[in-house]
């Protein structure tokens, strides 16, 4: 059990960072180019405890071009700012590794 939780907190740790390179670069060109269309989202998590929802929307945040706005814990719901429209699934890549190490 505890080396299964410590494998995905390294590959949460791993898709992470490559997501945070891949914004990097998608809001750079963004920002660049001129192609910036800001909107506010509500996310639903599968996330039931506070502390996985909060380390989701902590990432959320160190992902550039996304901002956590808030955490409706209750709900499973997280309000994001996002610098351009997107799928839920590219904003969140990382919410199954963060619910197979905590949840």
């Amino acid at each position: 059990m505890f080396l299964t939780r410590f494998y995905y907190g390294i590959l949460y740790f791993l898709v992470l960072i490559y997501e945070i390179i891949k914004a990097t670069i998608d809001t750079s060109i963004r920002s660049i180019t001129g192609k910036i269309d800001p909107v506010i989202v509500d996310i639903e998590t599968e996330l039931k405890r506070p502390i996985s929802q909060t380390i989701l929307a902590n990432s959320i945040t160190l992902t550039p071009g996304t901002l956590s706005i808030d955490v409706d814990s209750d709900k499973q719901i997280i309000k994001v700012a996002i610098i351009s429209p997107r799928s839920v699934d590219e904003v969140i890549p990382f919410e199954p590794y963060i619910k197979k190490m905590l949840e």
